[in-house]
């Protein structure tokens, strides 16, 4: 299989909220928006991914995707998104593989891994050398 893009997709229980927290509270950059003028699906780039937000899901407890952001510096981005109001599940710490993560949850609950790689850490080693 050749993959020419791809996305995840969010079907949030209330299409405007989440589209503000995408894009007031995290800060995402909007790639393109479709459909109705007064109600329209966004699509923000995610580092070298994208992330849709469109339609409307049923709503309740469910099986809900996992978005991990990888940032430059994770307790800066804490700072910013507790003031900004993000529900932060967990704080930032470093995690017994590394990697420096903070937890939080968008309006429906999705789950989002933001995450620091120090220096030092394997995934910054470049293995041709």
């Amino acid at each position: 299989m050749e993959v020419l893009s791809s996305r995840v997709l969010l079907r949030p229980a209330d299409l405007d909220r989440s589209r503000r927290f995408y894009r007031d509270v995290l800060g995402l950059a909007v790639y393109r928006e479709f459909g109705p003028p007064d109600s329209p699906g966004v699509v923000f780039f995610l580092g070298s991914g994208f992330l849709e937000v469109s339609g409307q899901g049923p709503g309740g407890a469910g099986p809900s995707p996992m978005i991990w952001l990888q940032v430059r510096d994770v307790r800066a981005e804490h700072e910013r998104l507790a003031a900004a109001g993000a529900r932060v599940v967990r704080e930032p710490r470093e995690e017994p593989w590394g990697l420096v993560e903070m937890w939080l949850e968008d309006p429906d609950g999705a789950k989002i891994v933001v995450v620091e790689v120090p220096e030092g850490h394997p995934l910054r080693r470049d293995p041709r050398s």
